[in-house]
Order: structure tokens, then C-alpha cells, then sequence
């Protein structure tokens, strides 16, 4: 398994760049259109004096070298985002770890991976249907670390609930009933990738994951 740091999504980052690169281009506009209105209109007998041309010379060439360094970076931002949607097609087929709390139930059983970062004596698992609804409780105890959690697919009542996608939460708590921080995540093989959004989004077994969720990738079994 290759473990992943936390990708982030660029559209929002270009978004802003071209923004500022319009501001720039419209103030480099307004100073190139003043400063040749002033060319034109200065006194011949009391001429714009040398200095302050130059300085405004400086300042005009350090907008232009502005706009040129925003077009680079627009440029640069725009081959990440094709190495960005590569990468997430690349995940098609592989096994992959994503954070997240939901989990597709099938054949009767849903699995979700856990972490906690210290032991929790007093912890409750609460399961969740698309709905929201809660279909099953359970108070256990549980260890530091990484585990693997897996629900039969029953009601508290112990009915067999119908194959579907349904969400995790853990409240776990030390013996002197501190929250003790956890994280979940859901496993399985990537089937398609969606690029409607700002961020790709990866279909794992019928669940929606962003893939700046992704945490390890490796190939299926």
C-alpha cells in the first residue's frame, strides 16, 4: 500500500489568479493610459521632470513584469490540474483507503477502518442509513490505534436491513469520560472517476470520495 498525504484541489487557486490578473491587467491599463495623457499634455517650457518620469518608468515595468509572472503561474496551475485529473484516473481499478464515514453494505456486511490515538474504555458506534436514520447502537470498548470495524448488517432489533450505503460515527471516551479523537475510513476498489465538481471525485463501491480523501492506494486483490 502506498499512504498518500492530502491532495488539494487547484480551481479555486485559479480562480483567484485570474481575478488578481484582471485587477492587475486593468490598473496597468489605467497607468499606461495616464502616463502617455501626461506625455502628451506637458508644459514644452516646464517639461516633466527626469526623476519622477523614471520612477513612474520603474513602476510601470514592475506591473508588466507582474502580469508576465501571473501568466507563468496561470500556466503552471493549469499543468498541475492535467497532472491532478491523471492522477485520479490512475486510481481506476487500484485498492484505496479514503477517508470518510460512510460504506456500502453488501453481502449482508459493511467495513469501515478506524483510529483512535489513545484507548477508549466508555466508546459508542452509532450506524446511520442514507436517510439518517439510526439503525444500530452498540457501547464497547475499543484500543489505540487502527482497527477494522464490521457491522453485520443488522438492526438493534436484529433485522437484516437491506444492501445500501450507510455511515459511521464513534464517540469514543477515556475511563475519566474525555473524548478521545478518532477518524474513519472506507475501503474498496475505485469503479469511475467524476470531474463535474471543482475536485475529482472518486466512486468506491458506490461511495462519493473526494480524492484529496484518499490516504493509501494499492492494487486490488
Amino acid at each position: 500500500m502506498v499512504q498518500l498525504a492530502p491532495a488539494s484541489g487547484l480551481s479555486a487557486t485559479q480562480s483567484d489568479l485570474t481575478s488578481s490578473r484582471k485587477t492587475i491587467a486593468e490598473n496597468f491599463d489605467t497607468f499606461l493610459s495616464i502616463l502617455t495623457t501626461q506625455l502628451k499634455n506637458q508644459n514644452p517650457l516646464d517639461p516633466l521632470d527626469t526623476n519622477q518620469f523614471t520612477s513612474q518608468m520603474v513602476e510601470f515595468t514592475g506591473v508588466e513584469q507582474q502580469l508576465k509572472t501571473n501568466e507563468y503561474l496561470e500556466a503552471l496551475i493549469k499543468a498541475n490540474e492535467g497532472s491532478f485529473a491523471s492522477q485520479a484516473v490512475s486510481y481506476i481499478g487500484k485498492a484505496v483507503t479514503a477517508f470518510g464515514s460512510s460504506s456500502q453494505m453488501k453481502d449482508g456486511n459493511a467495513e469501515w477502518t478506524y483510529g483512535l490515538t489513545a484507548d477508549a474504555p466508555e466508546s459508542k458506534i452509532t450506524i446511520k442509513n442514507a436517510a439518517g436514520a439510526v439503525v444500530f447502537t452498540e457501547e464497547t470498548a475499543l484500543t489505540q490505534g487502527e482497527h477494522t470495524y464490521t457491522w453485520d448488517g443488522k438492526s438493534a432489533d436484529g433485522v437484516q436491513l437491506p444492501e445500501g450505503q450507510y455511515s459511521i460515527d464513534i464517540e469514543a471516551k477515556n475511563a475519566d469520560g474525555k473524548i478521545i479523537d478518532n477518524y474513519t475510513m472506507t475501503k474498496g476498489i475505485v469503479e469511475t472517476v467524476d470531474f463535474a465538481g471543482e475536485e475529482p471525485i472518486l466512486v468506491i463501491n458506490g461511495n462519493k470520495v473526494k480524492l484529496s480523501s484518499v490516504a493509501k492506494v494499492g492494487l486490488a486483490s
